[in-house]
């Protein structure tokens, strides 16, 4: 008998305003736009977006600052810690795009046992990981087989 499935479907990312986070995460980031609709009930919109050529995994979820406590969070989601990780596919290409486009990086780029990773941030402040991994089994996060 087989157990649960399941799986992360959306991560909220606090933002200041929708549209600047969609300059950044699709202008800059390359991002796709999933989902942008208006909800009126609560008046704001649902805007949701996915790295470039992800076919599953979780996606984000821009979600404005609806008052000040929330307002506070923008940029630090995560106390200062690495909030994201970014896989890619071609860890040099997308380097040298972001560099082009203005993104600033934290880390500058570093081989590590398991890829080659950079940390960057996003327009708020967050930092993320950009890696691309030498193996699927080596992920940082992958249980051991052993």
């Amino acid at each position: 008998m087989q157990g649960p499935q399941q799986s992360l479907g959306l991560l909220t990312l606090v933002v200041r305003d929708y549209d600047e986070a969609l300059a950044f995460f699709v202008g800059k980031l390359n991002f796709r736009l999933v989902d942008d609709a208006f909800v009126p009930e609560q008046n704001k919109r649902w805007v949701v977006i996915a790295p470039p050529g992800a076919t599953g995994g979780a996606h984000l979820l821009l979600g404005r600052a609806a008052d000040e406590e929330q307002a506070r969070c923008i940029g630090r989601q995560t106390g200062g810690r690495v909030f994201l990780f970014l896989y890619t596919d071609d860890f040099w290409r997308d380097y040298r795009d972001y560099l082009a486009k203005g993104v600033e990086f934290h880390r500058e780029p570093a081989e590590q046992p398991y890829g080659t990773v950079a940390v960057f941030k996003d327009l708020y402040g967050n930092l993320w990981d950009l890696v691309q991994m030498k193996k699927q089994e080596q992920r940082p996060d992958a249980a051991d087989p052993a």
